[in-house]
């Protein structure tokens, strides 16, 4: 683990250099070069923890911390305080600060502080987003109705936050179904830049398209694959992973090295049918792929969109053919999914108790098994000398 010290005070500096060689394992200190202002040195590497002094006037010192906190994303700040000024610390729990120490400081407070900082980001590594490739068993699926209505009840009901990417390179328009905010970026565009993809560049570039639910939109260009690489979704999914609880990849039909570079870093695959004969076939012959590629049949989740229990081809039958089973069914209901479509709302916005709905809200119960608990007040928390500002 790397910490940055953003003091000009030096026996600070000895107190904190100790602090962070005695921690097992140690903290490695990132050297720093002078910056044009007193509290912005520009930092060698990049650091995961940032002990930011805050003596100072609070304006100049809450417009460095806001650039620190934009420059170095992933880090956690340890905020060291004169006082506990309510402005000051509810304009730092804004920016993302979570720990606040005062002065005089008492290094014993300051440990725990260190610790609960190197628990939170052991338990972000272990908790990185997961990836579920949607993609079509057959033409005419509904893979994009599904994906987008899967990634808005996630962001919606479960409160994760959530990225829907689309990859269906020629015809891609997953952002039709939720938003009509004009995209800043697309999938081309960010690719183009992929030598510098980080957190912001990946920020910079989405539809919010809903609260905890953003979106990037598909390639504008006819022919984008050339412009589109295997390595480019690699790293792609890899940042999209540190920010995201669910990154939903909308596939389309295609099959290629770029729709394979995807579902190779995926966690889970949802093929979407619809119950008739064509469907068992070509939802075998995915299946048969998807052995040969080497995926394991568990992480197969197989969605039946427009399912109707009256159907001529069953439930059982659709299973039977396919050798594996259904895992979840999203009602039939012409009037509610045309009427969403057109409107580019999603169910559970237009048609909250819907059986559709309610389909799209089983496969959010299925992927959480969580439900979150009310939190305390971070207010109440805030003035509480030397503690967390998190519960």
């Amino acid at each position: 683990m790397n910490a940055l010290m953003l003091t000009t005070d030096l026996e600070l500096k000895t107190k904190l250099q100790q602090l962070c060689a005695a921690m097992s394992p140690p903290i490695t200190l990132v050297p720093d070069m002078p910056g044009m202002l007193r509290l912005d040195p520009v930092a060698i590497a990049v650091p995961d923890l940032v002990f930011f002094d805050a003596r100072g006037e609070q304006r100049e010192v809450l417009a460095s911390l806001e650039r620190v906190s934009a420059r170095h994303p992933e880090a956690m700040i340890v905020l060291l305080v004169p006082e506990q000024s309510p402005d000051l610390l509810i304009a730092a729990m804004r920016i993302g600060v979570r720990e606040v120490v005062s002065f005089p400081i008492d290094f014993a407070e300051l440990e725990m502080a260190v610790e609960r900082v190197i628990q939170k980001r052991n338990e972000k590594v272990r908790a990185e987003g997961k990836v579920i490739a949607v993609i079509s068993s057959k033409g005419g699926s509904g893979t994009t109705f599904v994906a987008v209505n899967t990634a808005y009840a996630l962001a919606s009901v479960a409160h994760k936050k959530t990225l829907l990417i689309d990859l269906n390179l020629q015809y891609g328009d997953a952002a039709l179904f939720i938003s009509d905010v004009k995209s800043p970026a697309t999938l081309t565009d960010l690719c183009a830049q992929i030598h510098r993809l980080d957190a912001q560049l990946l920020d910079s570039s989405v539809i919010r398209a809903a609260p905890n639910f953003d979106l990037i939109a598909a390639a504008s260009d006819p022919d984008p694959e050339d412009k589109i690489k295997p390595d480019h979704i690699a790293a792609l999914l890899a940042v999209a992973r540190r920010q995201y609880d669910f990154i939903l990849l909308d596939m389309g039909r295609q099959v290629n090295a770029v729709s394979i570079r995807a579902l190779d870093g995926s966690d889970l695959i949802f093929p979407v049918l619809q119950q008739s004969l064509p469907f068992i076939r070509s939802g075998q012959r995915m299946l048969d792929m998807f052995s040969t590629l080497g995926y394991r049949k568990e992480s197969i989740r197989q969605i039946l969109n427009r399912y109707d229990e009256s159907g001529a081809v069953t439930q059982a039958d659709m299973e039977r053919g396919l050798g594996q089973r259904i895992a979840f069914q999203i009602p039939n209901n012409f009037a509610i999914a045309s009427e969403s479509i057109n409107q580019g709302e999603p169910v559970l916005k237009i048609a909250r108790s819907s059986a559709i709905a309610k389909g799209f809200n089983n496969i959010v119960h299925a992927l959480t098994k969580t439900h979150e608990s009310s939190p305390h007040s971070l207010i109440r928390r805030l003035f509480t000398r030397g503690t967390s500002l998190t519960h």
